[in-house]
Formats: structure tokens, sequence, C-alpha cells
């Protein structure tokens, strides 16, 4: 870098040294303006972790009222509930590709683009398949940012990848629990219509495209500070490419623990205040309950992401959040209203699965590569993995007509969840397994 600005510094000693403090104030690439850029970067990225779930969250909270407004069946409402892991596993795979070819910041604003027209467009274009459709758009641009956030905060933030991606999956956490929250309080003061109350999340992610617009011009927004490589394309071509993904043990594992924990989230996220709804337990604080559950996740994300960075075996937190899902599943099984706030906290901690598996997806791989790769890899299979779930729950639980057939398969699921987290968790990357 150095050498190659020698002529350019030789003129630059030339000039008067207002002149000069002028140049390296402007100049792309100085200190000055990468760290402008940093700072931008960062709200970029908090402003969209925060609208990556309340599109699934706001609408879990008015299930029931979106289920009598259109018209669906249990099992119609299952795949309703299995559309976002079906959107991520589908458009996901396509993230790494697309940021070779346009750069990762213009990927995740058209992501955010998406968002804002499909929760905008959703609550009125009428029928279940219009519905689905504007969801699926939305959820379209959440899959690509959901695979090219830890690949950003890689390249960007490479000695802060524990805190960077600790701040990330806060703010995920947030705006998943403040949905949950207000989404039905919200719908009431708006008059009690379930579109108002379901269309106001566009204007949050109409916000999220803002800081991305200068980054995208930047054209160097998505690069290291110390990376030359032309970043209108968002390029990689300085890190050896030619990864076989599938050929690591660790790759497999991560993406099987990642699909059983989105399978769990989306249950989750999708019933659970259906659970609590049914049980006798008021609207307004079953929607409240699925907040707190969520709510776990603000500080919690921000903890776990740095503790796991200090561990050379993540196994003993994947073991903790496991056996906490279990105790929730039993409680909400045992006495769902009598210890609702205890069974949504032990569920909020179990759920914290998401941001873990996020970290090992920066930890397990070497380079900028092998992190777009393996976040594609373990995102869209995990998400695969995971569509029946939702689906299976919503069958079971109209075909038994309660709840106590559907916590058993969550319950067990969770142990599958617990032994392929722990073979994740070693401390070992693709790119050795891949060449071995």
């Amino acid at each position: 870098m150095m050498g190659s600005m020698a002529p350019e510094e030789t003129r630059t000693t030339m000039t008067s040294p207002a002149i000069r403090r002028s140049t390296e104030s402007t100049a792309p690439g100085t200190p000055a303006t990468r760290a402008w850029t940093t700072r931008l970067m960062v709200v970029g990225i908090v402003l969209t972790a925060l609208n990556l779930r309340p599109a699934i969250t706001s609408l879990g909270a008015l299930l029931e009222e979106v289920r009598d407004g259109l018209g669906m069946s249990g099992s119609v409402a299952g795949l309703l509930t299995s559309v976002p892991p079906l959107c991520f596993g589908v458009f996901g795979v396509t993230a790494p590709r697309l940021a070779r070819r346009f750069g990762p910041a213009a990927v995740v604003c058209a992501g955010m683009v998406a968002i804002t027209t499909g929760l905008a467009l959703r609550p009125y274009i009428g029928g279940t398949a219009g519905f689905l459709a504007a969801s699926a758009l939305a959820l379209m641009g959440i899959a690509v940012s959901n695979v090219l956030m830890p690949v950003i905060v890689k390249r960007w933030f490479p000695d802060r990848v524990g805190s960077m991606t600790g701040l990330y999956s806060m703010a995920l956490a947030l705006g998943t629990s403040t949905a949950a929250a207000v989404t039905v309080p919200m719908t009431g003061a708006l008059g009690g219509d379930w579109q108002s109350g379901l269309v106001v999340w566009a204007g949050l992610a109409a916000a999220a495209v803002l800081p991305w617009i200068p980054l995208v011009r930047a054209r160097g927004a998505v690069s290291r500070p110390d990376d030359r490589a032309p970043a209108a394309s968002g390029s990689t071509r300085h890190e050896p490419d030619g990864l076989r993904i599938t050929r690591s043990r660790t790759a497999w594992a991560l993406a099987v623990f990642f699909g059983l924990q989105a399978t769990a989230a989306y249950i989750t996220m999708g019933w659970m205040a259906q659970i609590f709804r049914d049980a006798g337990v008021a609207a307004g604080t079953a929607g409240l309950l699925l907040a707190v559950t969520m709510v776990m996740g603000v500080p919690l994300a921000f903890v776990i992401p740095r503790l796991a960075t200090r561990l050379p075996h993540q196994g003993p937190i994947v073991v903790a959040l496991g056996v906490c899902g279990l105790a929730g599943y039993a409680g909400l099984y045992l006495a769902p209203a009598a210890g609702a706030w205890a069974w949504a906290l032990l569920l909020g901690v179990s759920n914290c699965a998401f941001p873990l598996a996020l970290t090992m997806v920066g930890m397990r791989a070497r380079t900028g590569v092998g992190v777009a790769k393996l976040s594609a890899f373990a995102q869209s299979t995990g998400y695969l993995l995971s569509i029946p779930g939702p689906l299976l729950v919503g069958v079971l639980y109209q075909q038994s007509g309660g709840w106590g057939l559907p916590l058993a398969m969550m319950a067990a699921l969770m142990i599958p969840q617990i032994g392929v987290g722990i073979l994740a968790g070693r401390d070992r990357t693709v790119e050795d397994e891949a060449a071995g």
C-alpha cells in the first residue's frame, strides 16, 4: 500500500500544508473516510437486524385474527408458519453469488427494500394466496440478509467477531420481542383492524434502507479497511476459492444444529402465543409472554457470542441452552397458565441457540470465502430442514385437539439439537476438514 502511494505522496509534499490537509481529509481510503464508513456500517447492521424478525413475530401475535380474517384452517396456518424457513432455505443459498456480483451492501439494501414492499402489501393484497406471496417477498429479503450479516461482520470486524455478532444478535432479538409485545396493543390503538397492526412494520423496514444507500455508493464499504481488491463487485479474489463445504463434518453438524434451533424458534414464534391463549391467557398477555421469550435474547445475544469466542469448545453452552428448552416444554405441558412467565423465560434462554450458531459460523471458518459458504450452507440447509416442524405442529394440534403431542415432538427434537451442537462446537475449521 505504501509503495503504490509513494509517487503521489512525493507530489503532495510539494504543495501547501492547507492543501495537504484538505486532500488527506477527503481522499478515499483515508482514516477519516474509513471511520465514517465503519460507523455507518454499524448503523446499517443494527437497523437490518431489527428488521429480520418483526415480519414473523407480528404475525404470530395476530395469528388467530389473521386466520379468521382470511378463513384459514389449522393446517393452512401451520403452512403459513412454515413459509419463513422455506424462504430462508430457498433464497438464502443465492446470497453469496449475488454478493460476489453486486457486493454485499447492495444485496442487503435490496433485501431491506423487499421487506418494506412485502410488509406494506401483504395485509391488503387480498386472500390467503396473496398474503403468502407478499410474505414470501419480505422473507426473501430477510433470507439474503441473514446469510450476509456474518460475512460482513467477519470481513469488516475480523478482530471483533464476538462483540459485533453480539450487537447484531441483540438488535435482532430486540426487533423480535418489540414486534411480539406491541403488535396487539398497537392494533387496538389503530382501531382493532389486524391489517393496520401488521402494515406499520413496513415503516421500520424502510428506515433500514437508508444507511445502505451511501454504503453502496461508497463501493468499498464491504471490504476490509486494508483490502485493496476492487470493492465494486464485492470481490474476494484475494482469498482462495474452490472450498467444497459439503466435505466438512463440522459444516453438516452446524447445518443440522441450525435447522433444529430454527425449528424450535419458529414453532415458538408462530404458536406459543396460541398455546397460552388456549390455556385461558388473554390475547394481550399471550403476546406479552411471547415478547418476554423474545426479549431474553437482547442481553443474552450479546453475552453468549462473547463467551463463545473465549471458549475452545462451545458444547457446554449448547447443553445449557438445551436443558432450558426441555424444562420450558415440560412446563407448557404440565401447567401452561400457572407457570406461564417461567416457561416464557426458559424458552427465551433456549432460543439463544441462534446467536450461538451465528457465532460458530464465524469461528469455524478462517477466510471470508469460507464464512460466506459456511453461512449460506448452514443457514439454507438448516432452514430447509426446519420446514416440516411448524407445519407438523399445526397438523398435530388440529388432529389431536390439544398441545400434548406437539409439545412432545418439540421436546424430542431438543435431544439431537444438543448432540449436533456439541459436534459443531469443536475447535476446527471447515477449510481444514474440506482439504483433508
